[in-house]
């Protein structure tokens, strides 16, 4: 049997879990779920006085095509609602935070679609996008919803704020197969949506790579053009 050694373990986890020191900001980011936990976590900020507007966004996940419902927290939160936001929004509300603070984005479908239409919506409603941020958003996601929201806000402090679900944490996400699972999902998915964003993409190149033209994407020995 092979061993994943101490070495690598440590690598995916400092790549996926990521954690900000937590500071005022003008705005807490909250990616699309069909769970409450990073959500109550954000409601929990507020009434501590981290931001005073808080933007919940999603639709459904672009896979299902439509709203599957609440996956956990129907019991206190119920089960009738469009989307995620509206889901999400409720969750706020019952966790102390008035409706003047919430601003739902209902139409995302995917991570970057919740950075890019919080950003549309941001510059409908206020005309103006906040100089900080924190990121509200589940922890093995951590790297994911960051980079995505990095990429959309690149003028913004984005601070992220994780919450562990179902007990996958930096410390033991890689004792169980649901949490390998979830992590290196996660890891995978990271490649793959990047990959899929090349055109949208520019690379910065370092003054070390001779084989990179500016410009023209990622370096050769990458097997990129």
């Amino acid at each position: 049997m092979y061993r994943f050694n101490q070495k690598e373990i440590l690598d995916i986890t400092n790549y996926i879990f990521l954690e900000d020191a937590l500071a005022p900001a003008d705005v807490i980011f909250i990616p699309g779920c069909d769970r409450p936990e990073h959500t109550e976590e954000a409601a929990k900020l507020y009434r501590e006085g981290y931001a005073p507007l808080l933007i919940p966004s999603g639709r459904y996940a672009k896979a299902a095509g439509h709203f599957e419902g609440v996956a956990k927290g129907a019991k206190r939160y119920g089960t009738d609602f469009a989307c995620e936001a509206d889901f999400l929004s409720e969750v706020l509300r019952q966790n102390g935070v008035p409706d003047e603070a919430i601003l739902p984005e209902r139409e995302a479908t995917y991570t970057l679609e919740n950075a890019e239409k919080t950003r549309e919506l941001l510059l409908r409603e206020q005309g103006v996008l906040p100089k900080r941020a924190i990121l509200c958003c589940k922890a093995h996601h951590a790297r994911r919803a960051h980079f995505y929201y990095a990429l959309v806000f690149p003028e913004v402090e984005i601070l992220v704020h994780p919450t562990a679900i179902d007990g996958i944490t930096r410390e033991s996400w890689h004792r169980t197969a649901e949490g390998r699972q979830a992590v290196l999902g996660e890891l995978s998915r990271m490649g793959q949506q990047i990959l899929m964003m090349e055109d949208r993409i520019e690379y910065e190149q370092g003054v070390n790579e001779p084989d990179c033209k500016p410009g023209k994407g990622l370096c050769t020995e990458y097997g990129q053009k």
